[in-house]
């Protein structure tokens, strides 16, 4: 199967506490070892617990493509040498970015072919971004919030993202990251903050189990899996 819905000690919105590409996963400590062997079968790659600045927040301080993972400077050194010998394992770059915007995650939407991220981040850190991923990188917004990561989940060609989109800005994410169909969607009963509740893959997400089965449904179409069957 290739959804699987649980929660993070309670909390649905487990994109939080979680990244994965077509390589890796990696998640907070605060899964179960039942929730860890679901999340490595339905996204079909190894899965591996850590910390993050001291937290089980991964998806948040975390982004990244197949190419590299980002962390932020403020991860501890223990913790930045765990992640770069899991990343040397599935054969990715691991790049520290140092920058006030920690929340790499919320603040970076990227694929394999662009990167749309947060304007507030410093030219030399959007420089840092843009070689580590090995892409175009554009600073924008998804709703006017710079957020960009937490208000869109993309796969292959295909993304679910909140309502709140504007069209200069779909047309704009389109190009960059190379998208040919959004699908407007919510997670967890109603939120906007899609990434928030979801980890996904080109193999199969994760999402909060308070998500709906119209909520469910709209995601597995949306990001094209229903097509593939």
């Amino acid at each position: 199967m290739h959804i699987y819905q649980t929660n993070y000690q309670g909390n649905p919105y487990i994109g939080l506490f979680g990244f994965a590409n077509d390589k890796v996963c990696l998640v907070g400590h605060g899964f179960s070892k039942h929730d860890v062997e679901k999340i490595g079968k339905a996204l079909k790659i190894p899965v591996y617990q850590i910390s993050i600045c001291s937290t089980g927040m991964v998806g948040v301080f975390c982004a990244g493509n197949n190419n590299c993972l980002l962390v932020p400077s403020t991860a501890t050194d223990n913790e930045i040498k765990e992640i770069k010998k899991i990343c040397k394992e599935v054969n990715m770059e691991c790049k520290v970015i140092s920058t006030e915007l920690t929340a790499l995650g919320n603040n970076i939407l990227c694929n394999d072919k662009g990167a749309l991220v947060n304007p507030d981040f410093s030219a030399r850190v959007k420089k840092d971004i843009r070689q580590a991923l090995n892409v175009t990188l554009h600073p924008g917004t998804i709703a006017l919030h710079g957020i960009t990561g937490s208000l869109c989940a993309t796969r292959k060609d295909k993304a679910i993202v909140t309502s709140g989109i504007l069209d200069n800005e779909k047309e704009e994410l389109g190009v960059l990251l190379e998208i040919n169909e959004f699908t407007n969607g919510t997670i967890n009963f109603g939120s906007q903050n899609v990434a928030s509740g979801l980890i996904v893959n080109s193999h199969g997400f994760i999402v909060g189990d308070m998500s709906t089965g119209v909520e469910m449904t709209t995601i597995d179409e949306g990001l094209g899996f229903l097509e593939e069957k």
